[in-house]
């Protein structure tokens, strides 16, 4: 099972508790995203899937002009009581409540680690649909094979599945969906993490058809 709204929902004041400044602390992070505002026109950013808004207050921070949207409404009201001055709102990445071409850049920050390999073509059909040509994704995931379950986090019990996926299969997956590729980072796992690695797709979607 899988049940990602109620899961988060639970533990999400947990959840920004513990993971609210975890940027600081790895490098990975923030290289990432500080390429991908390097490198994204200037326009609206959507984090799509944003969790409780760490990632979305790092990026305003930069400068950018970033909103973020969540599935779970309660992660989501965690992001609008700890970061009032930014625009919060409840959406599923699968549908997302946006016109076609409306967003200079997205990400997808750890947003599809519960989402099974069959479901992401259709996500990532979705992320490529609300980019205007020549706008910027940052995909994040876990690497490695199969899934496991996580049945205990941020202090609560949950019911969740953790999808690991190759570099390769993925980059492979974002070029189907239209995309061309920008740049890969990538690092090894550290002790806690259970030998899932992480990686960071930045794509461009192309700026003529």
């Amino acid at each position: 099972m899988n049940d990602i709204q109620g899961s988060y929902t639970i533990a999400a004041a947990d959840y920004h508790a513990i993971l609210k400044d975890y940027h600081r602390a790895d490098p990975f992070e923030t290289g990432a995203l500080d390429y991908f505002a390097a490198v994204v026109p200037e326009g609206p950013v959507g984090d799509l899937g944003c969790g409780t808004g760490r990632i979305t207050a790092y990026l305003a921070g930069l400068g950018l002009d970033v909103f973020g949207l969540d599935l779970t409404p309660g992660m989501i009201e965690v992001a609008r009581r700890e970061y009032p001055e930014l625009r919060f709102d409840v959406g599923s990445l699968f549908e997302l409540p946006l016109k076609d071409g409306e967003l200079a850049g997205a990400l997808a920050w750890y947003s599809l680690v519960h989402t099974p390999r069959e479901e992401l073509p259709t996500a990532f059909a979705e992320l490529f649909r609300v980019l205007r040509p020549g706008g910027v994704l940052v995909h994040g995931f876990k690497t490695g094979e199969g899934n496991r379950p996580l049945t205990k986090a941020y202090g609560h019990d949950i019911d969740l599945q953790v999808y690991m996926y190759s570099v390769p299969d993925i980059a492979d997956l974002l070029t189907t969906a239209g995309f061309v590729e920008v740049a890969t980072l990538t690092r090894t796992p550290l002790p806690a993490e259970k030998d899932a690695g992480q990686a960071a797709l930045i794509v461009r979607k192309p700026a003529t058809p």
